[in-house]
């Protein structure tokens, strides 16, 4: 993995467009209420090349290059790629900013990173423009992606000499923390290509094949999974990515069929939603050969398989590590939340809070790292500014994930839960996700979020929000249904103690649910009107 990879992004990009100019590299499905391509697009390899060619001519000749950051407001319309590529082609590094993020969070994004210029969207190009206004530092030129001017103003600073490479800064994406300010991962062309060379060569379910398959993922573009793993493995097979909003459980399966998507991408919140769906014929006529994601709860993995007719492969990475563990071989374990086994240029250890490894079948912190030679070996470069924060992420030589785990005698790895959504109650550790797993299961239950309520006896006590289905009223008799489903199928103490029905829960523009958003800080989640007590009920 690794080896014999073009210097850069745009260098994979220019082969495989000069190899094969008639394959199709970027799909916009059909949408009509949509402000651009209401009737779909499709673009081949050769006409992105020349729209991206041009885009480097105007770049350079402004001044743009090494050391050189742009802000890129673009969602997931194809300009986001025109201007990555050629971007990197000059060496610059590119700041994808989340659509949803307001002044003050671009204005954080635009000031940490020192970028140059932005481009964005025409109906953020006047929020942008109003964040610029504050940006005290320097000027921060903001130019609307479909009325580009004939000549970029000059950076203020002098691009850096050297040549392009491995090193090169490529991205800087910022990671959404749950404290604090985000950090921004500096990711090089060596991190990019490694993410897609990772995706390429897992084999198995996962097999990719150059110049035939066709990537539907609904994560955003500012998103590690769609930016670095899956357009970095397009580009190096020479395949085709479609460009869709965010996930959307009844235009799915219309927008799989119609883009004659080969693979999809997926999060913990699809299967059900789209089970939940009606039956339609188009989710009998897709072309789907595998999905790929995280999350997936165990019992609906087998439903939703024998449902719509193809394997969900469940895989494991962060922004940080750029590779995916999976667990793409038969047999594969759907019945847990198997994630895959460490392999060479990617190994893994189980750690416990000193930091050593624990024997097989505990439970620990998942470690990661290329090998003991070169443990940071296309990984992310380090969090900009913040070298405390880089020492600290790799303490001890491996990369701390915050993620935990257990690992199988075979070596298998299988989730647990993040460290932070472990409840801690009368001495007990009790993993979030294996209640929302439960829970989720239930045909009323549309989403949950399980988390810590204070409890001045037993330290903390499990709370769930929950939002139903449609159909489903919010009543005592249903909270009474769901407290005895979780009771009768885990241990008491993990039972709901507090359950609390609520409209919608925020989630991160990859759906990702922000559990510390879900009440204003300083607020007892325990004092919501129509909460409902049952801890007196958990009981052996």
């Amino acid at each position: 993995m690794g080896e014999g990879l073009p210097p850069s992004v745009y260098a994979a990009f220019k082969r495989t467009a000069e190899a094969h100019p008639q394959n199709s590299f970027l799909c916009v499905p059909s949408r009509p209420d949509r402000a651009y391509a209401p009737d779909g697009l499709e673009l081949s390899y050769g006409a992105v090349a020349l729209i991206v060619d041009d885009l480097v001519t105007r770049y350079r000749s402004a001044g743009y290059g090494l050391g050189h950051r742009v802000g890129l407001l673009l969602e997931m319309r194809p300009e986001f790629l025109f201007h990555y590529l050629a971007l990197n082609a000059l060496g610059c590094g590119i700041v994808p900013i989340n659509p949803d993020y307001r002044h003050d969070e671009m204005l954080y994004q635009m000031q940490h990173s020192e970028a140059d210029l932005v481009v964005g969207v025409p109906h953020r190009v006047d929020d942008l423009n109003a964040m610029a206004r504050d940006r005290s530092e320097k000027p921060l030129p903001v130019f609307d992606c479909t009325a580009l001017p004939e000549v970029f103003p000059a950076p203020q600073i002098r691009a850096a000499s050297g040549s392009i490479g491995h090193d090169t800064e490529c991205t800087l994406l910022y990671t959404s923390g749950t404290t604090g300010r985000p950090k921004g991962c500096i990711l090089t062309n060596f991190y990019a290509l490694t993410a897609g060379a990772c995706y390429r060569d897992l084999g198995g379910l996962l097999t990719v094949r150059p110049g035939e398959d066709r990537f539907y993922n609904p994560l955003p573009l500012f998103h590690m999974n769609h930016a670095m793993v899956t357009a970095s493995c397009a580009m190096l097979t020479a395949n085709c990515l479609i460009l869709t909003e965010r996930f959307s459980p009844t235009r799915w399966w219309q927008e799989v069929a119609q883009t004659r998507a080969t693979i999809i991408h997926y999060l913990g919140i699809v299967p059900p939603l789209l089970l939940n769906q009606p039956v339609t014929t188009d989710e009998k006529q897709h072309r789907v050969r595998f999905g790929l994601g995280a999350g997936v709860e165990p019992q609906l993995h087998k439903t939703f398989e024998d449902r719509f007719g193809f394997p969900l492969v469940e895989v494991w990475g962060m922004t940080e590590t750029g590779r995916i563990f999976s667990d793409c071989h038969e047999p594969r374990e759907i019945d847990t939340r198997a994630f895959g086994r460490p392999q060479p240029g990617f190994e893994a250890m189980v750690a416990g809070a000193d930091g050593k490894e624990l024997p097989r079948g505990q439970e620990g912190e998942l470690l990661v790292r290329h090998s003991a030679a070169d443990p940071r070996r296309g990984f992310f470069s380090g969090y900009l500014k913040n070298d405390k924060a880089t020492a600290e992420a790799w303490a001890g030589g491996w990369f701390h994930t915050g993620d935990v785990v257990r690992q199988s005698d075979s070596g298998m790895l299988y989730f647990v839960d993040r460290m932070k959504n472990i409840i801690r109650r009368s001495g007990e550790n009790i993993a979030a996700a294996e209640i929302e797993a439960c829970l989720q299961a239930h045909d009323a239950v549309a989403q949950v979020a399980v988390l810590a309520a204070p409890d001045e006896l037993r330290e903390e006590e499990v709370m769930a929000c929950i939002v139903l289905m449609d159909g489903h009223a919010a009543t005592a008799d249903l909270a009474d249904q769901l407290f005895a489903w979780c009771f009768d199928r885990l241990a008491y103490f993990k039972a709901p103690g507090w359950l609390l029905f609520v409209d919608s829960l925020p989630t991160t523009g990859t759906q990702k649910v922000q559990k510390t958003q879900i009440f204003k800080a300083g607020e007892d989640p325990r004092q919501r009107p129509g909460i409902y007590d049952f801890r007196a009920r958990k009981k052996r």
